[in-house]
């Protein structure tokens, strides 16, 4: 048993215990692979030394700036350089990273601002009105605002705050890193929807993203040098922790403002992209892009996709495209991925609808993770017949610390020693796990999480609203929008499009009912809504 404890001297020091960080992972590039391109975009091609130096510059800026380790450094910025940039430069000066999704309403993001306490806020010019009018609706003491200009895009700087490049000049490019002295320190910090109108902060360590970036490595079978194009948004799960990834490969990040098929198509044939994450939607939008918009290619890349299931009618279409393509299943709350459809070679001689049909489980635990499995609610194994429902639970070491000054929530979701995912689903025998149904009432439309809840409140606003339930109804393009239910008062009336209408007012364009639907609703005995039933009839609209 010796050997097991430190009697004999065997204690961590500096040479045998290093903290755990995916910043190392850039540090180390600058020396290994220091004139390989790191990042893409429009005009802007830089090395993994101009990238380094220039996350060193935004470290040491910040630090001038005044922020503090621990601090919170918010972003409102799409997948763009200086994005990417902020993953590293703002950790690197001790600071904690929060994007924000830059399709959120205005109150929501003040809430964010708030709740988290950014000290600065570091925005892209497109979206400078939505920051100083969250800024001017907060509580707190608002942070200072630094634009970031797009001229590629027609975003040039409105000329209202200091510009981010002016920013860099400013920062000492010899700059010593703060690099975490536990690994346990929080890294990022990200909010998320859950089942409630206002969103809840998830932190995330510096040891889950690192062991993040090593488990996806081996999961999608990466070499070095990829390229990738970074579709997921940077701002959900820090874009499922990629960017974090690349300099560990030496990979090329190739940024992308606006996700359209022509734009996939065009990073694939000038750029040689082999692999990208994407939801559903994005599946769709290749096998449906008119053909001035497709380019020809001749290898293949590799997708990850997560979100709604894809249809096996998608997957088919899109692996005929050129595209390989696999499920993989995970939550903010987990730092992104952390299941995969792993491929079995016995599954090679299916019919190819069965082929489809299997992509689209959500697979087995991903390398950095210790187990997950499908409990009853009295977390017990469910039978692994594919057929007993039950709840997906997640033990290892990509979970979060917790939700951010609530401990209530947390310690709901870590009961019984796992995270509870509060999704539904099947365990196949081989161990494979399949969603069945999204536990509550959240709706994933084209990968963004919409709570029910939040907006069913906005619709009891409107004066002639009685009653107001909202569920997701099947979209093609989309994977499920939301479809509201609504009681008129007696008396009063109110049409579909008035509805739609009132709720933009107050939500973000994603979040609005895509239909009305005008009728009494189905209740229990003791009048609690029927969902389940309301789901049926969304579906068969």
């Amino acid at each position: 048993m010796g050997w097991m404890t430190d009697e004999r001297g065997l204690d961590k020091c500096a040479a045998n215990f290093v903290p755990l960080t995916p910043l190392s992972h850039l540090r180390r590039a600058a020396q290994v692979f220091p004139t390989q391109t790191a990042v893409i975009y429009a005009n802007h091609h830089a090395t993994y030394a101009q990238y380094h130096d220039r996350c060193t510059r935004l470290a040491s800026a910040l630090v001038k700036l005044g922020v503090a380790p621990g601090d919170v450094v918010a972003t409102l910025i799409p997948n763009l350089p200086a994005q990417a940039e902020a993953h590293f430069g703002v950790p690197a000066c001790g600071a904690v990273l929060n994007t924000i999704n830059i399709r959120l309403d205005v109150g929501t993001v003040s809430y964010i601002l708030d709740h988290g306490g950014a000290v600065v806020l570091l925005v892209d010019s497109e979206f400078i009105a939505l920051a100083e009018a969250a800024c001017a609706a907060m509580d707190g003491p608002p942070p200072a605002i630094v634009e970031v200009p797009d001229t590629d895009a027609g975003h040039p700087p409105t000329g209202r705050h200091p510009l981010y490049e002016d920013l860099l000049s400013e920062g000492d490019p010899a700059f010593d890193w703060i690099l975490p002295s536990d690994e346990w320190e929080s890294l990022a910090l990200n909010y998320t929807s859950g089942t409630t109108g206002r969103p809840k902060g998830v932190v995330y360590h510096h040891r889950g993203a690192y062991l993040m970036t090593m488990g996806t490595v081996v999961s999608w079978q990466m070499v070095l040098r990829p390229v990738f194009m970074q579709i997921v948004p940077l701002f959900h799960c820090n874009g499922w922790n990629h960017t974090w990834m690349m300099p560990l490969l030496g990979g090329t990040l190739v940024c992308c403002r606006d996700i359209t098929a022509a734009a996939i198509y065009d990073a694939i044939a000038d750029h040689d992209v082999t692999h990208f994450g994407g939801a559903p939607i994005v599946l769709n939008m290749l096998v449906n892009a008119a053909q001035e918009d497709r380019r020809a290619f001749d290898h293949t890349v590799e997708v990850f996709t997560a979100g709604a299931p894809p249809a096996p009618a998608t997957l088919s279409k899109i692996e005929k495209l050129g595209f390989n393509v696999t499920q993989v299943y995970g939550l903010t709350e987990t730092f992104g991925h952390v299941t995969e459809c792993l491929w079995q070679s016995d599954w090679d001689a299916l019919s190819e609808n069965e082929r489809a049909a299997i992509k689209a489980r959500q697979g087995i635990a991903m390398p950095m993770m210790e187990e997950i499995t499908v409990t009853d609610a009295e977390m017990s194994q469910t039978p692994r017949d594919g057929k007993a429902q039950g709840e997906i639970m997640i033990r290892g070491n990509a979970v979060m610390k917790g939700y951010l000054k609530n401990p209530e929530a947390t310690a709901e979701a870590f009961a019984g020693g796992y995270f509870h995912s509060g999704d539904i689903a099947v365990q196949h025998p081989d161990g494979y796990i399949q969603i069945s149904d999204r536990a509550k009432d959240i709706i994933i439309s084209g990968g963004e999480n919409i709570s029910s809840v939040e907006v069913e409140g906005v619709l009891m606003g409107h004066d002639a609203v009685n009653l107001a339930a909202v569920v997701a109804q099947p979209h093609d393009k989309w994977g499920e929008v939301p479809c509201a239910f609504v009681e008129i008062k007696p008396g009063s009336e109110a049409t579909e499009e008035a509805l739609i209408a009132f709720t933009r007012e107050s939500l973000a364009g994603f979040k609005t009912p895509k239909r009305v639907i005008f009728g009494e609703l189905p209740k229990t005995s003791t009048g609690k809504i029927q969902k389940f039933e309301l789901r049926k009839r969304a579906a068969a609209l």
